[in-house]
């Protein structure tokens, strides 16, 4: 049985020295964050027995090593996929319209923004999106009809972006 008590004390007593150790394996304060905080999710999974452990810092050192090492190797390999391949091609900016409809997309209420987004980018009928949402079909059309009638209204003079206005399939 773990015992959140003990595991708390050992957490406050040693997260700083773990944090430094983890910065100098690493030489990235964010990436020493990322390793400490793995490390101690593990400790605290294997507590109950770790807890009995003679050196459980120790214990907790080693897997902060082990993961920077692993991350090295990752990016190491990484790296050399980079050097065969080339990086990864330029994206270009987001169109303006883009941009103008994904302001007007937060501007919905999240349930039509869930409707229209499966219903247009996943082609999904309105039945599936029921079974998915767990409401009713009608509900779905009256998502989407809102969401649409929404959207035209925020977006009157965009021209590219088209929405069926009567497509409730």
């Amino acid at each position: 049985m773990r015992d959140a008590q003990s595991f708390d004390e050992f957490y406050r007593s040693t997260a700083r020295r773990m944090l430094r150790y983890g910065y100098a394996v690493t030489g990235e304060h964010t990436e020493a964050q990322d390793l400490v905080q793995e490390a101690y999710a593990r400790a605290w999974r294997q507590w109950g027995t770790l807890s009995a452990h003679p050196a459980p810092e120790a214990w907790l050192r080693l897997v902060v090593a082990r993961l920077a090492t692993d991350r090295w190797r990752r990016l190491h390999r990484w790296r050399g996929v980079l050097s065969r391949t080339g990086p990864p091609a330029t994206t270009p900016p987001p169109s303006e319209d883009g941009v103008l409809l994904v302001r007007a997309l937060r501007q919905l209420p999240s349930a039509q923004r869930q409707a229209l987004a499966l219903h247009y980018l996943f082609d999904m009928p309105v039945e599936e999106i029921a079974l998915e949402t767990g409401v009713a079909v009608g509900t779905v059309k009256s998502w989407l009809s809102r969401g649409r009638a929404r959207l035209a209204a925020l977006l009157p003079d965009l021209s590219t972006v088209e929405l069926e206005a009567n497509d409730v399939s």
